[in-house]
């Protein structure tokens, strides 16, 4: 799949999408999900009320991200890179000593648009960038970074909030993405383009001749995008709906938080085993084939999340999630450079990760105050798994019967 050659010689650049994805934990729900008893308690708020605040956080960052995503292609992407870093950094400190209600709004805002919204896109835009003919195992190994941060974070920020404190965890944070920023920078200090083997080069440029370059008003007007759009925003709303209150599920489930945090390897193993796998497939199937099959696990796993209470139901959930959450996050990726292009890459994906964002802020914000309401997490779950199976079968008659999905197929 990753041939020790493609690793060797495009490292550089793997280790830029992959570091970036890797430290953007910082921003991402279920990191921050990991303080909501210690948020809620310091600042006396409920299940609903901390996710209402969260919701217009991430929904500042979210149309934030459709105006600063751009820069992505005006912009040195090393350069932006480390500075979307150090205003991570500077968000992480800014947690730590939060002393008022509103403080904590702006912080969580930063940490969203920072964490959630530039890293991941600054990441993903370079690999669909600098990349044509292996661009699914270029996205696949740079989204390593996401499952690999949320199998690493939990387990260490547990055990830093338990002998310090939580403010402190944030402070340790901050020096480790000081740290990282100049890393990040050198990194990308120079394009693949210039370092290229000629036939490869050769390939990438006619490729990049070959496609129409979408602006971002063509998207925005295309019937396409709003027809996958169901598919792609389901998984960020569900994933991050449950580990945001995931506090909440394992109190009505009986099991300890230990317990759901344990879970998370499994999660992450299943997360980068189908991202290569699906990188790979990518590059030899295309990835008009694959768009049907991977919401399928994900809907799978919220209906045994619903139904079961046993420690083996998280279990499940936790493989399957994965493995959806793997596949997509390969193929979403590779899907936008291929149906519109490079050229104005940074500028589409700004529109969709977006999106992305937004549907992440709405799951916290919603299912707060549904359990407010009295509406069991459970029945949730299943409207989750229906949506989810609904956008897989939507997926399923768009690829026989969408011309430009069809072409996608190799």
């Amino acid at each position: 799949m990753l041939s020790l050659s493609f690793l060797r010689y495009n490292a550089r650049y793997l280790a830029f999408g992959f570091l970036l994805n890797f430290s953007s934990y910082f921003g991402q729900t279920p990191f921050i999900a990991l303080f909501s008893g210690d948020i809620r308690a310091t600042f006396e708020l409920s299940h609903g009320d901390f996710g209402s605040l969260y919701l217009i956080a991430t929904i500042a960052s979210a149309m934030s991200l459709a105006v600063y995503g751009r820069l992505a292609d005006r912009v040195s992407l090393g350069i932006l890179g480390m500075v979307a870093l150090a205003g991570l950094a500077v968000m992480s400190l800014s947690m730590a000593f939060a002393g008022s209600v509103g403080v904590l709004v702006l912080v969580l805002y930063g940490l969203r648009l920072f964490g959630q919204g530039m890293t991941g896109h600054i990441a993903m835009t370079a690999m669909g960038r600098w990349y044509t003919r292996a661009r699914g195992r270029a996205l696949s190994f740079a989204g390593l970074g996401h499952p690999i941060g949320q199998s690493f974070f939990p387990l260490v920020t547990v055990g830093i909030v338990a002998a310090f404190g939580w403010r402190q965890a944030w402070i340790v944070g901050m020096f480790y993405l000081l740290a990282l920023a100049p890393f990040v920078f050198w990194l990308a200090r120079r394009d693949p383009g210039e370092e290229a083997e000629a036939a490869l080069k050769e390939a990438r440029d006619a490729d990049a001749m070959a496609i129409r370059h979408w602006s971002r008003s063509e998207v925005i007007r295309d019937p396409l995008f709003y027809i996958l759009l169901p598919a792609v925003l389901a998984p960020p709303f569900m994933m991050t709906g449950v580990f945001f209150h995931q506090v909440h599920l394992v109190e009505s489930k009986g099991w300890s938080l230990a317990l759901f945090a344990s879970g998370y390897p499994v999660y992450s193993t299943f997360t980068v085993a189908l991202s290569l796998l699906t990188g790979w497939a990518i590059d030899r199937f295309g990835s008009g084939r694959l768009l049907p099959y991977y919401l399928l696990p994900m809907a799978t796993a919220l209906s045994i999340l619903a139904y079961t209470d046993g420690p083996t139901g998280l279990f499940a959930f936790m493989i399957l999630g994965g493995t959806s959450s793997g596949a997509g996050m390969s193929l979403i990726g590779s899907l936008w450079p291929e149906l519109y292009g490079t050229r104005n890459l940074g500028s589409v994906r700004a529109v969709i990760v977006g999106g992305m964002v937004l549907a992440s802020a709405l799951a916290p914000g919603l299912m707060g105050w549904l359990i407010d309401a009295g509406v069991h997490i459970e029945s949730q779950l299943f409207a989750m798994s229906a949506w989810a199976y609904g956008a897989a079968l939507l997926m399923t008659m768009l690829s026989f019967r969408s011309p430009r999905i069809i072409a996608m197929r190799r």
